[in-house]
């Protein structure tokens, strides 16, 4: 089904575009921490201000943690990604591992177990880095990803950590930068949390949502999206 699924969604989405170089796991790390309840044009300029203010991550270890959180004001929740950054760091400097290639010998497994060790580091973010730093088949899922797999009836978890451990115990080979990607569109635009817009998406006939007969008519919804942009 999620192979079905997926392939569905690159009929409608299109295959999504990957970076030419592998980000670092330690950059995708501070910036994945950064992402957590926040847009992304919030946590890329607070990335970005973090980056101006710090050359070289070794120079966040004797940082002022009021300094670090002053720096990512923007991306919300300062103290506590702030805290989750500055204990990384710290941790990592000790062992002189802060460049972490260390981790692309670890199988998934470990490699998750270890990211997870970290305070402030949960599941969707040690599996962001092992999907989009080691290019690893593993499918992370966030709120979006979770509501709709869960909607669309694959899944029947309360939350997204479970979903995750379901969906990734056999995920098809090669499937889950696409799928992750996909699923995050789709519940953005599409299966959103509230007045899902069913009449338009591309998976409906998958889809085992009950509510999915009552959506408004998309007429609305196509012209209020093409005024929005």
């Amino acid at each position: 089904m999620l192979d079905k699924l997926n392939r569905r969604l690159i009929e409608h989405f299109g295959v999504p575009e990957r970076n030419k170089r592998k980000p670092a796991p330690v950059d995708l790390l501070i910036a994945t921490i950064l992402s957590q309840n926040t847009n992304d044009n919030n946590s890329y300029e607070a990335y970005q201000n973090l980056k101006r203010k710090y050359s070289d991550w070794n120079q966040l270890v004797k940082a002022p943690l009021k300094e670090i959180e002053k720096t990512i004001k923007k991306a919300g929740l300062t103290n506590q990604k702030a805290g989750a950054i500055k204990n990384l760091v710290v941790n990592l400097s000790r062992d002189n591992r802060l460049d972490m290639k260390f981790i692309k010998k670890m199988d998934n497994k470990e490699a998750l177990e270890y990211l997870t060790s970290f305070k402030g580091i949960g599941i969707k973010t040690a599996s962001c880095v092992l999907l989009f730093s080691l290019y690893r088949n593993v499918c992370p899922v966030d709120t979006h990803v979770h509501r709709t797999l869960n909607r669309i009836g694959i899944v029947n978890e309360k939350s997204p950590e479970k979903t995750f451990l379901r969906i990734n115990e056999n995920l098809p080979e090669g499937i889950a930068h696409s799928l992750h990607t996909n699923l995050i569109k789709l519940g953005r635009g599409i299966c959103r949390p509230t007045n899902p817009d069913c009449t338009v998406c591309p998976i409906s006939d998958l889809c085992a949502y009950p509510e999915k007969k009552h959506s408004k008519s998309s007429k609305t919804k196509e012209k209020r999206l093409f005024i929005a942009r």
